[in-house]
């Protein structure tokens, strides 16, 4: 989804603007080089602590969902199963930058192979669409579950689980492939330096010694056809939703009642705030430093993964209870 940000932007967020004598082009560079965070690089190593404990407590977090549900049988049901899909596409999402970001920091590693960038970024883009759908076939399972309770096992049967999660799958694949294609398809420039910590979509494109408006009216294509589509549908199941709390007739049944998709709630606010307050930071922050554009990049990528299974593992019963009652087993 960095792609999409990036291509909102009004201007060039690269300073490395490309000379006469950088205009060189080829088909397949071997190399790019990624910068990190331009002028926070004596800082890489401080910057590095808090970006690990994230993405340890993300793969903590999300594999303990994962054991969880596969190991409690009370657990199998329509939301639980999404819930390990988001824990999934989490742990890929997060995975897919943070090695590579670390190598840069911990050890100045900053080239990467062109066909390992452009795996990277069809990896992050991939998974961060089939993230959005995850939260929309979430929305829809709590939707059935409290406006039509007594239909929910009949309409979510598991070869409907099934299905909407294969939907989810190839959607994200089918809508960033264009991406990878495109990007192969451009001849680059001499110029291989990236200012970023991963090979974001708009980033590796601006190296391209060609018109690659294509690239960013396509972008354009999937934050509305895509992402603004997930927010509509997911607004109005929760519009569906609140209706039917409120006009629950006692109080303890609406509190109940709301408390059942509260971190389904929280968990799309995680991510669709992060992801807003980046796109708006691409979008009007011109004046913002590079790195602060990184950085919020960066965040965007991993503060969700790490939130996610801290946000279901509180705020859902049985999640929690099972995971007290694994610790106190262990204590015993």
């Amino acid at each position: 989804m960095q792609d999409i940000l990036l291509c909102l932007s009004i201007g060039h967020l690269l300073p490395y603007s490309m000379s006469d004598s950088n205009t060189t082009d080829f088909t397949n560079p071997s190399t790019f080089i990624l910068l990190g965070i331009p002028g926070l690089e004596v800082a890489h190593v401080w910057i590095s602590i808090p970006f690990c404990s994230m993405y340890i407590i993300a793969i903590l977090g999300n594999f303990t969902i994962l054991f969880i549900v596969k190991r409690e049988t009370s657990l199998h049901g329509p939301m639980y199963y999404f819930l390990c899909m988001l824990a999934v596409t989490d742990l890929v999402l997060s995975t897919s930058i943070l090695p590579k970001t670390l190598s840069i920091f911990w050890f100045n590693s900053r080239e990467i192979d062109f066909n390992a960038c452009l795996t990277q970024m069809y990896f992050m883009h991939c998974f961060s669409v089939m993230e959005s759908g995850i939260f929309v076939a979430m929305a829809l399972d709590r939707y059935v579950a409290i406006c039509h309770p007594l239909r929910h096992s009949t309409i979510l049967t598991n070869p409907m689980i099934a299905k909407i999660c294969l939907a989810v799958v190839l959607r994200g694949g089918f809508f960033v492939l264009p991406y990878l294609l495109l990007a192969r398809r451009w001849p680059y420039c001499s110029n291989k330096i990236i200012p970023h910590t991963h090979c974001e979509h708009m980033a590796v494109v601006k190296l391209a010694c060609a018109d690659t408006h294509l690239s960013s009216y396509y972008g354009l294509f999937v934050l509305f056809s895509v992402i603004g589509l997930d927010v509509f549908f997911i607004t109005v199941s929760y519009t569906q939703i609140l209706r039917a709390i409120f006009s629950l007739p006692t109080k303890d049944a609406r509190l109940k009642t709301l408390g059942t998709c509260s971190s389904h709630l929280c968990a799309i606010l995680a991510f669709y705030i992060s992801a807003l307050f980046s796109s708006l930071t691409y979008r009007f922050g011109h004046n913002v430093d590079l790195h602060f554009h990184v950085f919020i990049a960066n965040v965007y990528l991993l503060v969700p993964p790490m939130l996610n299974p801290i946000i279901y593992g509180v705020r859902t019963k049985q999640i929690r209870d099972r995971v007290l009652l694994l610790f106190t087993q262990k204590e015993t």
